[in-house]
């Protein structure tokens, strides 16, 4: 059991005997009675989606996840493959359930599983990860007003709004919650 405001993205819940997992959380504090957390739900079974308010102290059911940190390997046409750091354990996930989590995929590079009953259910992303430019337009300073920024695209295909600053091949920081420019990196 969890209490509803202790739900946070990425929390496993289970709704009517199925498994959901919690896409968006936004808590709210009405003027009059108590706190409450308005959570959007994906089923795991059949991707739809169940939009629910929760009193934040009202308890819920949630779904026992196991944590398994992997090293992406590859993709392709259906899947994406992963291996346990621990026991080489090869996980094999759906691309088309994780559509989203796919310009934030390198190969080599480690990511958390969340797995319930033998099954992958999500793909903990690193809040803040750096890319390399791969496609960036020239632009000459003066061009417009302070705080402007262009369309880059990363060696992921990932497209970011980024400062005019930014040239092809630099590293850049984006953070993966909201798709954001951070900082340049020196890594």
């Amino acid at each position: 059991m969890i209490r509803g405001g202790d739900i946070v993205k990425g929390s496993c819940l289970l709704q009517n005997g199925q498994p959901y997992l919690v896409v968006e959380r936004e808590f709210h504090t009405p003027g009059k009675g108590t706190a409450i957390v308005r959570v959007k739900m994906k089923s795991i079974k059949d991707g739809s989606t169940l939009t629910q308010t929760i009193p934040t102290q009202q308890e819920v059911e949630s779904a026992h996840v196991d944590y398994h940190p992997c090293q992406y390997q590859y993709s392709d046409q259906g899947n994406y493959h992963f291996m346990d750091n621990e026991s080489y354990e090869q996980f094999e996930v759906p691309t088309a359930s994780h559509e989203n989590t796919k310009y934030y995929l390198k190969e080599g590079q480690n990511y958390e599983l969340a797995v319930w009953e033998d099954t992958v259910i999500d793909i903990r992303v690193p809040t803040k990860m750096v890319f390399t430019v791969a496609e960036a337009e020239h632009y000459i300073k003066g061009d417009t007003v302070s705080g402007a920024t262009k369309p880059i695209v990363t060696e992921t295909g990932l497209t970011v709004r980024v400062p005019l600053f930014i040239k092809q091949g630099e590293k850049i920081r984006i953070n993966t919650e909201t798709n954001e420019y951070v900082e340049r990196a020196n890594d």
